[in-house]
């Protein structure tokens, strides 16, 4: 039996739990410091809050301390480290090798993405230094995860939605070599979301303000039970810096994937927590941020990956711009002829339509029909297609019906000869409760209408739990219990299980395929080693020559990032595809800086340098 980890982000505590009633099995969050979003940190208060609440139903909390750490910080590291897990903290996800010294030895850790494994050989040199679970580059095939799988009994976790970054992870110093903020250290800028002119050697502009290394969203939703049968037990939604909403639909949707993907084949898949959930919303996706969708490199193949007019969201096609018109009070009224029947605009719409600055938009004051009441936007007019990137009324969908998630659980009653009754619950986690009362003072005048209402009454919810009633022991008469005692058996049973904690399913890990590789020299490259701990973890695996961070070094001429999304091949330019000659290096040209895109063939990679 696999279980299967649904692993939602959380901005914050209340977006965590957020996540939990909607399905996820565990969440990752940030502590106060060392997270890879500066942006996205919580109290160590917060984090023990958060777990409190999961733990409830065997959720797993997994805090991001995966930015590297200078020599100053590792006192600060070490400390924090004991913090978290006396928080309740059930993983920690780690970047930087000195967390391996500095943590107590108890608490998992996982290989985060910034550490850059795509091969055998290096999910093989994690899992000797103590990892438990390794975070998969984004853009490997399948054929490469069943690679690493063969090569580790570690548990993997692959990212399945959201945002991708053109770079591999942990190895992109673009951000550090314009602004001196470090995607390390958990300060990106996003350089890959603005906007370039792309030439060529001879100054030749082939693309012009564009955001030439913007990358669609990641979505596999239909493709998790390959990543399953491949050995993926997480899967991974990004987003630490998303809204509630967005958090709450994604999570929604891909619960009731795997949902549906265990109903399919229960004799080998798990959810690896516990509970069900109740009532809620239908989710869509594409109601929330998104960019267009791609599944990058997982067939082994290039594909169309670039979101090059914009990187943002431009949400659902609505239709087009018929006409535009003053309205008389400062305001425009604009008609729409709408895409399909059934789309219903509402007040407080948010609206895109590309325009020759980009992307534009606007909110919409009043809807009334097809027309859109709205203050002046430039470049609105008729012929525009018009797209909806927030649903107001989808949005008060989220806010007004929640999830809620129970536990089931059966009970068990004994009615004894003296008319006392005995109750046992027993929950799905397999927490056991007992409840005795004392006997009644009557005897039911209608037995089989007792034990109905009893059924009925007791198979309801209380607390966390869903309660269902199996069997019911009569040894003697049936006692005359009215309502308001049936209704404290339940409350009773559910405040009894309520007080132990869930029973959580155990780390599952798979067996090893083959023996370990010793260390490779190629696993030292761009080691983002930053403190002397650090530096000693690979000493002693093996290094023999080990860079010292860009942060520290800044070396002249260094390849600030190197990805498998190549320019040249997105644009048909290609010389493989093409036939044609090389003809050397682009550039990207902004706000005049430039820098220089190479392209390594023989590992169909591109590269960026200052």
């Amino acid at each position: 039996m696999t279980d299967l980890e649904l692993l939602a982000p959380a901005r914050t505590t209340d977006i965590g739990i957020a996540a939990i009633d909607c399905g996820a099995d565990a969440v990752y969050i940030a502590g106060p410091a060392f997270g890879a979003r500066q942006a996205a940190g919580n109290s160590v208060e917060d984090i023990r809050r958060l777990c409190d609440y999961a733990h409830r139903f065997g959720v797993r909390i997994y805090v991001t301390f995966n930015t590297i750490i200078y020599e100053e910080e590792l006192a600060q590291a070490g400390d924090l480290l004991a913090e978290l897990e006396a928080a309740g903290a059930d993983g920690l996800i780690v970047q930087d090798l000195a967390v391996t010294r500095l943590s107590s030895g108890r608490i998992p850790l996982h290989a985060s993405t910034q550490c850059a494994i795509r091969t055998p050989e290096a999910a093989a040199f994690y899992e000797g230094l103590g990892f438990t679970r390794l975070v998969l580059e984004r853009e490997l095939s399948l054929e490469q995860v069943r690679a690493i799988r063969k090569a580790t009994s570690c548990e993997l976790e692959f990212f399945v939605h959201g945002a991708l970054c053109v770079c591999y992870s942990g190895q992109c110093y673009l951000s550090e070599h314009i602004a001196g903020r470090s995607a390390n250290r958990g300060a990106c800028i996003q350089a890959c979301r603005s906007r370039y002119d792309l030439t060529d050697g001879s100054g030749k502009v082939l693309l012009r303000d564009k955001a030439v290394l913007s990358l669609k969203d990641y979505n596999l939703l239909g493709r998790l039970e390959e990543l399953a049968g491949e050995g993926i037990c997480s899967f991974k939604i990004e987003g630490r810096l998303k809204n509630a909403s967005y958090v709450k639909n994604v999570v929604r949707e891909y619960s009731l994937a795997l949902d549906d993907l265990v109903a399919r084949d229960p004799l080998r898949y798990r959810r690896a927590s516990f509970g069900r959930i109740e009532g809620g919303f239908t989710p869509d996706p594409d109601k929330t941020f998104n960019r267009g969708y791609t599944e990058l490199y997982l067939d082994g193949s290039k594909g169309d990956w670039a979101a090059m007019d914009t990187p943002k969201s431009v949400g659902e096609e609505i239709g087009t711009v018929r006409q535009v018109r003053p309205d008389g009070r400062g305001a425009v009224a604009v008609t729409v002829d709408l895409r399909r029947d059934g789309i219903r605009l509402a007040n407080g719409d948010g609206f895109s339509f590309p325009s020759r600055e980009g992307l534009a938009g606007f909110r919409a004051d009043r809807c009334e029909g097809n027309v859109i009441h709205t203050r002046p936007v430039r470049g609105l007019a008729a012929g525009v297609t018009l797209y909806r990137n927030l649903s107001a009324a989808f949005e008060r969908i989220l806010e007004r019906k929640a999830c809620r998630r129970l536990i089931p659980a059966e009970i068990r009653l004994t009615l004894a000869e003296d008319r006392a009754v005995h109750a046992e619950a027993t929950s799905a986690d397999g927490r056991h409760a007992v409840l005795d009362l004392p006997p009644a003072p009557d005897a039911s005048r209608n037995p089989d209408r007792m034990l109905d209402a009893l059924r009925e009454q007791l198979s309801r919810s209380a607390g966390d739990f869903i309660f269902s009633v199996g069997e019911i022991r009569v040894e003697g008469a049936v006692p005359m219990l009215g309502a308001a005692r049936i209704n404290d058996i339940r409350r009773g049973l559910a405040e009894s299980l309520g007080a132990g904690p869930c029973r959580m399913r155990p780390i599952q890990r798979a067996p090893s395929a083959s023996p370990r590789p010793a260390f490779r020299t190629d696993l030292s490259y761009k080691a983002n080693v930053a403190n002397s701990i650090a530096r000693a973890v690979w000493t002693e695996a093996g290094a023999t020559h080990i860079d010292p961070a860009f942060e520290l070094a800044h070396p002249a001429g260094a390849e600030l990032m190197r990805t498998r999304y190549c320019v040249r091949h997105q644009m048909g330019l290609c010389p493989k595809q093409t036939g044609r000659p090389d003809k050397g290096p682009l550039y990207l040209l902004n706000n005049g800086r430039r820098l220089r895109l190479d392209f390594d063939c023989a590992r169909c990679e591109m590269t960026v340098k200052g």
